[in-house]
Parts: structure tokens; C-alpha cells; sequence
């Protein structure tokens, strides 16, 4: 049998400030607040047997909220008990996630908007088919130095009919 492509439904994204990330996220990419700032402890609640089982004892407290896409795709802000920023969140080399991407036909308006409210533009605008299509893209780093990329058309758009 198979597989059918599954939808995605959300990315847990850990910051040093929540209230700051929640207020970025919103204000600048215009995310949906869908669930205000809360604090989780390590305790015998349904919630923190489950947060146990995911990060082991001794994880004692934490504060999350809830944020939606324009496409409901969910987005969890995690602010850690001893929350550090990372000195280099770019080791792309390294298994895991090392970067998300948003969908803004105005690319350089939202990098601009990006660099205002505390993050960096990592590169310049780039054309992935210049002089054949409009698509561009950016990478971007948030202010609490998680990794975003801008595209201005789909992903689907963007790659139909051929990579580069």
C-alpha cells in the first residue's frame, strides 16, 4: 500500500523570551495568537506526566503558547526553564531541523521587518531563475536565533518545473 502525503500540522520552536517571540511572531509574520502564554511544571497533572515522558525528569517548569499560520499550520514557542541562546544556530551540517520557511510575495519588505525588530538578514535576495521567473528567496535569522526562510511563490510553484 501507499503512503498518502500527510499534512503537517505543527513545529515546537524553543526562544529565550516568549512574551518577546509571541510578540514578534505576531507583529511581524502576523501569526494567530491562539494560546496565550502559560506556565507548565513538572508535577502529576495529565500535562506534566506528558512533558516528563518527552523530556525526561527534571525538566521543572516551562512556559509555552500556541500560535497558528495564515494556513493552520501550528506553531509551539517554548521559553525553557534555563533557556540559552545558542552561540551558532546555523550548523546546518548537523541532523536535525536547521530552518523553517514563510511564503511573503513582498520578500524584501518582510526581511526588512525582520532586521527591525531584532533579527538578521544572512544573505542577500537571490532569484532562484532570474531573468525567467520571479522567484526569490532569503535567509533570515529571528531575534532569538532560530533560522527562517522567505520564498516569495510556493514551494510548489518554486520547484514544478525543475530544481535551480
Amino acid at each position: 500500500m501507499t503512503p498518502y502525503p500527510r499534512t503537517f500540522s505543527h513545529i515546537g520552536i524553543s526562544v529565550t523570551d516568549l512574551d518577546k517571540a509571541v510578540e514578534f511572531y505576531t507583529q511581524v509574520l502576523g501569526w494567530y495568537l491562539i494560546m496565550k502564554p502559560t506556565e507548565i511544571t513538572e508535577d502529576d497533572s495529565a500535562i506534566g506526566q506528558m512533558c516528563t515522558d518527552v523530556f525526561g525528569a527534571g525538566w521543572e517548569r516551562f512556559r509555552i503558547a500556541h500560535l497558528s499560520t495564515g494556513d493552520r499550520i501550528g506553531v509551539e514557542l517554548f521559553e525553557f526553564n534555563n533557556a540559552v541562546q545558542r552561540e551558532d544556530n546555523f550548523e546546518y551540517w548537523k541532523s536535525g531541523v536547521f530552518h523553517f520557511c514563510v511564503q511573503d510575495p513582498d520578500v524584501e519588505g518582510l526581511a526588512a521587518r525582520i532586521v527591525e525588530a531584532g533579527g538578521k538578514q544572512r544573505m542577500p535576495v537571490r532569484e532562484y531563475y532570474p531573468g525567467e521567473k520571479p522567484y526569490r528567496m532569503v535567509y533570515m535569522e529571528d531575534p532569538f536565533g532560530n533560522i527562517l526562510e522567505i520564498y516569495s511563490h510556493s514551494y510548489e510553484l518554486t520547484y514544478s518545473t525543475g530544481a535551480y
